[in-house]
């Protein structure tokens, strides 16, 4: 579902969202695309269980628990950081994964660091016979096939599409499946510039830039004007984003917009890829510091 965003503007822009976090409760956004297909085949396969990777506050891992319930397969997240082993039922994400059915293991930074090590994965696939891996995020070949199915036709008049950028996969999907005459924005939530070498495995089109200046001081990290932003943006148009990735793009994108680096007249969607679970997590770490907390978890 496409949603105009009723705000002033300063020209001539129209705006609108693709609301993929209305797509499942618990697999949301682009986890419900990347997941698809990586679930079919695993099922196909007749894999006993599905391994994968993230942080303790991670979407992938909960909305691959909550995949992994619904289609009746077993799961198992290796979770970055031995001291969340003790503080499981603290942390909102990890207690909802483990309702859904999740075993975990907790490993210490400098071995979750050996994740795309093959080293490290033939031991997993020694101790887990029969498992099917899924990498941090989810990227692969087939999330990335998934991703290729969130633009629909009716997306083909937009002039820009605008997507938050993780491990690169979202993206990908959206330039492959974009129009020649489009241009795909991204906006990175990483310090850095090596997320357009990522990309560039994955596609072949050039209708696409990567903007890095908005990830407000890294992966996760979270601000008090960004919280100020996305609580004012929130009653103003009841539209509910995440602080790690679609909060940070809407900010990039309207500041853009006031820095007239959109062409007159364009219509632009943005990709809202759901994360509104991690609210919970951040609000929670906000808390315990007396900051500003957002309104709408």
């Amino acid at each position: 579902m496409n949603q105009r965003i009723d705000i002033d503007l300063p020209y001539s822009i129209e705006l609108y969202i693709k609301r993929e976090d209305l797509l499942h409760p618990h697999i949301s956004g682009n986890k419900f695309r990347k997941l698809k297909y990586n679930v079919e085949e695993a099922l196909k396969i007749e894999s006993k269980m599905l391994i994968t990777f993230g942080g303790a506050f991670s979407n992938h891992i909960l909305a691959t628990a909550a995949a992994g319930k619904e289609y009746g397969i077993a799961t198992v997240g290796i979770i970055r950081g031995e001291e969340w082993k003790d503080k499981l039922f603290e942390n909102p994400t990890l207690s909802l994964a483990k309702e859904f059915g999740m075993e975990f293991e907790f490993v210490s930074r400098s071995m979750y660091a050996q994740k795309e090590e093959v080293g490290y994965l033939n031991d997993i696939k020694q101790r887990y016979v029969g498992c099917y891996i899924l990498p941090e995020g989810g990227t692969n070949s087939l999330a990335i096939k998934g991703c290729e199915e969130i633009l629909e036709p009716m997306d083909s008049d937009f002039d820009y599409v605008c997507c938050a950028v993780g491990t690169g996969g979202t993206i990908s999907g959206i330039i492959n499946s974009s129009k020649e005459n489009q241009k795909i924005v991204g906006f990175s939530a990483l310090k850095g510039n090596f997320l357009s070498d990522v990309i560039c495995n994955f596609v072949t089109k050039k209708n696409w830039t990567m903007n890095s200046e908005y990830h407000f001081g890294g992966y996760g990290k979270v601000t008090d004007g960004l919280i100020a932003f996305l609580n004012d943006f929130y009653k103003s148009t009841s539209i509910p984003l995440d602080p790690i990735y679609t909060g940070k793009m809407m900010f990039g994108v309207l500041d853009m917009i006031q820095k007239r680096e959109f062409l007159d007249n364009s219509k632009i969607l943005l990709i809202h890829t759901g994360g509104l679970q991690g609210i919970k997590g951040i609000n929670q770490i906000r808390e315990k510091k007396n900051k500003e907390l957002l309104q709408y978890a």
